[in-house]
């Protein structure tokens, strides 16, 4: 076989056709042979019988060392075939980065996680190499929490999530806090996946708020609520637990949904409600602790866990309308007594005003009804007085009770708040707490006394004969009193005589004193009438039966001036 000697134009086509493949070549990325090393720079032939220095710290990881030996093959990025020292220009960091980017837009599209390393600080966030490419990550991106000290986590693998690409630019945005997120949603599934209601865990105390604390379970917080912490009053979660401290808790309740769970300390002791009708039966008497002061009472800890309420009405027989923090004071030391118990609802009644006296048994010890007390003017109303007595309790005096023959309403206006009186006990209602006072009592009923033997000494009754006197002269009759007596009543004008003619107000005058004929004696009704007409028909109708009648002849003047000879004659 024979050769032939290229011609002229051969050489001319291959001089072309190696052209246009340099040409194709630049700007691209060529593999070459590493054919020596030079002091830091690897020289690598890429063919073309051309070859090119490359920096050995580009063959490594950043700020590691090169890992490479000679007749290895790698990738270059050929910027231009030869320079002014007749070399290729060659870039290993420019064929990483093409690598890179091509991986990254892969998994971009994918959505898959990348790794990188952070190297560098810069405004506003970090730089990350992607294995040749640099990417920037947002300070709000390192993690979930914002991060003081960055130190630990540089020059470290990790993954990251891309969340914004922009070749042109050069620009890829990453985050290490949606990787972190996603782990810790998958750690969250996992470990409420595992929890059941009852299951009894130890966490540690990561946030603590008014209502309760957060304990990180491994991965995952539970709400431990501050009524869950212990059986007694827990006014703040920090009164026993702090941050970081190590607790043993027990699951409440586990939404799968909502991935919240409820935590509890308390269920981890004894409850101290149970048999609790035996411990404190009702009537029995205790000491306990004031916890809390409210507008409607105090609550009293018995034991750790057990609390009872001081209804503001049961804590003083006489301070009705006062604030409780009036009468106690928070970790004031109580006598109670226990007045109900009801285990269901977990309440317990309390009393404090019934380990004290009742200030109306002890008066009516001390005043029984009949004797007379001494008190002063607290208050007037429109149906009585309250007068104030001893241990600030009051008695009331009724209007009917302040004057036997005066209406009240009259009376009344005789009294001033302050007045110092004395009134007699007429009724003690301890159980009411109500002390009804009389102040006419203080003298003798004067009907009881008139009943008893009036006016010389006679019984006022009704048809008995008493003598009036005149108090004073009206037109429909007069104002009269019963001699020997205190009662007064008013003799009508048509009372006045017999004989139409001489029932004239005007023939009496004031301290004028005549006999009169009682028709009313009513002592429940407290009321008496006296008559001169009806005394004057009962003698007339006497002296007629005694002494004749005008059917015998005799004239009606000369039967009573017989009588009256008699009466004479008697009297004399």
């Amino acid at each position: 076989m024979s050769l032939s000697t290229p011609t002229r134009d051969d050489f001319a086509a291959l001089l072309e056709a190696s052209l246009n493949q340099t040409e194709m070549a630049e700007g691209s990325v060529v593999k070459g042979t590493v054919v020596g090393f030079e002091k830091d720079l690897v020289v690598i032939d890429v063919g073309l019988k051309v070859e090119g220095r490359v920096p050995a710290k580009e063959f490594g990881a950043r700020n590691d060392e090169a890992e490479v030996s000679i007749g290895d093959i790698v990738e270059v990025y050929l910027e231009r075939v030869e320079n002014a020292l007749g070399e290729a220009v060659l870039s290993r960091e420019k064929a990483r980065r093409e690598e890179s980017w091509v991986r990254l837009e892969a998994a971009f599209e994918k959505n898959e996680k990348v790794t990188g390393k952070i190297f560098n600080q810069v405004k506003g966030g970090f730089t990350v190499d992607l294995d040749g490419a640099v990417a920037f990550l947002p300070r709000s991106q390192v993690d979930i929490r914002p991060v003081r000290d960055v130190t630990p986590l540089m020059n470290t693998p990790q993954p990251f999530q891309i969340l914004k690409m922009d070749k042109r630019r050069g620009n890829i945005v990453v985050s290490r806090r949606v990787v972190l997120e996603e782990t810790r949603a998958e750690q969250r599934h996992e470990i409420v996946q595992s929890l059941e209601e009852g299951q009894i865990i130890e966490g540690v105390v990561k946030n603590i708020t008014d209502y309760g604390a957060f304990v990180d379970l491994g991965g995952i917080d539970g709400l431990l609520h501050v009524t869950d912490m212990a059986w007694r009053r827990v006014n703040h979660p920090t009164e026993i637990l702090s941050i970081g401290q190590s607790v043993k808790v027990q699951v409440i309740r586990v939404n799968q949904e909502t991935h919240r769970i409820s935590l509890g300390m308390k269920q981890l002791q004894a409850d101290p409600w149970e048999g609790i009708e035996a411990k404190y039966p009702i009537d029995a008497r205790f000491t306990g602790r004031v916890t809390n002061i409210t507008d409607y009472g105090a609550f009293v800890e018995l034991e750790p866990g057990i609390e009872g309420l001081i209804h503001v009405s049961e804590m003083s027989w006489t301070k009705k309308n006062v604030h409780p923090g009036k009468i106690v004071a928070t970790s004031q030391e109580v006598t109670v007594m226990i007045l109900e118990v009801d285990a269901a609802k977990r309440r317990i009644s309390l009393g404090l005003k019934q380990v004290m006296d009742n200030p109306w048994e002890a008066f009516l010890d001390a005043n029984p009804v009949g004797s007379t007390v001494e008190g002063e003017v607290k208050n007037k109303t429109e149906f009585g007085l309250f007068i104030g007595l001893e241990n600030d309790i009051d008695g009331m005096v009724h209007l009917s009770d302040l004057d036997w023959n005066r209406p009240g309403e009259e009376v009344m206006e005789e009294y001033n708040k302050g007045d110092v009186v004395k009134a007699v006990v007429l009724e003690v209602d301890a159980d009411k707490e109500r002390i009804s006072l009389g102040i006419k009592q203080l003298g003798s009923d004067p009907f009881t006394e008139a009943a008893e033997g009036g006016a010389g000494g006679e019984a006022v009754k009704r048809g008995a004969i008493v003598t009036c006197e005149v108090l004073e002269v009206k037109d429909a009759g007069l104002e009269v009193k019963i001699v020997g007596t205190e009662l007064a009543t008013f003799l009508r004008r048509s009372e006045l005589a017999r004989d139409r003619n001489d029932q004239q107000p005007t023939r009496f005058s004031v301290g004028q004193q005549f006999d009169a004929r009682v028709t009313q004696f009513d002592r429940k009704a407290r009321r008496v009438q006296v008559s001169i007409k009806a005394l004057e028909i009962a003698e007339e109708k006497e002296a007629v039966e005694q002494y004749g009648s005008t059917d015998s002849g005799a004239s009606l003047g000369d039967i009573l001036g017989a009588a009256l000879r008699a009466r004479n004659t008697e009297n004399n």
